[in-house]
């Protein structure tokens, strides 16, 4: 072998065990998602109940309840991850997530005002008024970044945090004249993938799995997406069908992790950079990474909520946004983000 493929494969090895590494410590999180919360259970018997050798309270409580709570972190985790890596994409800023796009605004909006209006008390009966609201706010904001028929990514990024902070003060309205919305709606609002079982994940796999499936289709492009409009146009890339793509991606992703989980902060923005500091920009390496970074982070707030005021717990998007707002601050100060 030569120097130069020597070279080669020292990175390629280097991510591939970066990659395995994650995947690892994706596993025990998940291990200790199925054992920690108000009441431990021991790894073995985690691993006994789900292979439908354990019996008792134990095994009920790991495969009635922490399992399907796991199996919605990952799902969640990973498109909130991915959201947010496309976004960053197709925007060119580091610091874009679907929150500046007016997703989880556009969201908490449509499930509270069906709440007030409809009377609903379940997240299985106002899922999809989430979902639809995520996608309202994300076309809303598309056409406020279009310029001259093309996409503005900072147009783009403006009018989605004008959008959100519209919707935030109307939904606040809603909340301060009606007491019982407050009190069905906050528990959501919170952002919390406790109590959610598979009946709530399931109609929304099908739009993870599309929008999964064009993320990766379009990491390369968004590599030269990164050169500038201008080059990337040069080299024959149709930019506003890319931007166009990422942002079907961004809808189908992030709404469909908001309407199960309710708005959960800094996941999107919080993965994407992780991934960077240890694989680099590449689009085709940081997309993938994302689908264990995401659901690392998430399962790992959600441990941490469950511990720190046992037997009750706090809900991880209280968590995530706790730790968020340090890591926002340190990366807006950060030379390669400005």
């Amino acid at each position: 072998m030569s120097s130069v493929d020597t070279k080669r494969a020292a990175p390629q090895r280097h991510r591939i065990a970066v990659l395995l590494f994650g995947f690892a410590a994706l596993l025990l999180c998940i291990v200790l998602s199925l054992a920690l919360g108000a009441r431990s259970v021991a790894p073995g018997t985690v691993v006994e109940a789900l292979f439908g050798g354990g019996q008792g309270r134990d095994a009920m409580v790991i495969t009635g309840m922490r399992l399907p709570r796991t199996l919605v972190g990952l799902a969640v985790g990973a498109a909130l991850g991915l959201a947010g890596a496309v976004v960053q994409g197709i925007t060119r800023n580091p610091l874009a997530s679907p929150t500046t796009l007016g997703i989880n605004a556009g969201a908490g909006f449509a499930v509270v005002t069906a709440i007030y209006a409809l009377h609903l008390t379940r997240p299985v009966e106002y899922v999809w008024f989430a979902f639809a609201g995520a996608a309202a706010a994300a076309l809303f904001s598309l056409a406020l970044g279009r310029r001259a028929g093309d996409l503005d990514p900072i147009r783009l990024v403006l009018g989605g945090t004008v959008l959100h902070l519209v919707l935030v003060s109307w939904t606040s309205s809603v909340l301060l004249f009606s007491e019982r919305t407050l009190d069905e709606a906050r528990f959501w609002l919170a952002g919390s993938i406790a109590e959610r079982n598979l009946n709530v994940l399931t109609p929304m796999l099908p739009t993870l799995v599309i929008g999964a499936v064009v993320g990766f289709a379009i990491a390369p492009a968004l590599n030269t997406l990164a050169l500038g409009d201008d080059s990337a146009q040069a080299l024959g890339m149709p930019v506003a069908r890319i931007r166009l793509a990422g942002m079907v991606a961004v809808v189908l992703l992030a709404g469909s992790a908001v309407a199960v989980a309710g708005p959960i902060a800094f996941i999107g923005l919080a993965a994407p950079h992780m991934v960077r500091l240890v694989l680099g920009n590449d689009n085709r390496l940081l997309i993938p990474g994302c689908l264990i970074a995401g659901p690392l982070l998430l399962l790992s707030a959600d441990i941490v909520g469950r511990l720190v005021a046992r037997p009750s717990e706090v809900e991880v998007g209280i968590v995530t946004a706790f730790l968020g707002a340090p890591l926002l601050a340190i990366l807006a100060r950060r030379k390669e983000v400005r």
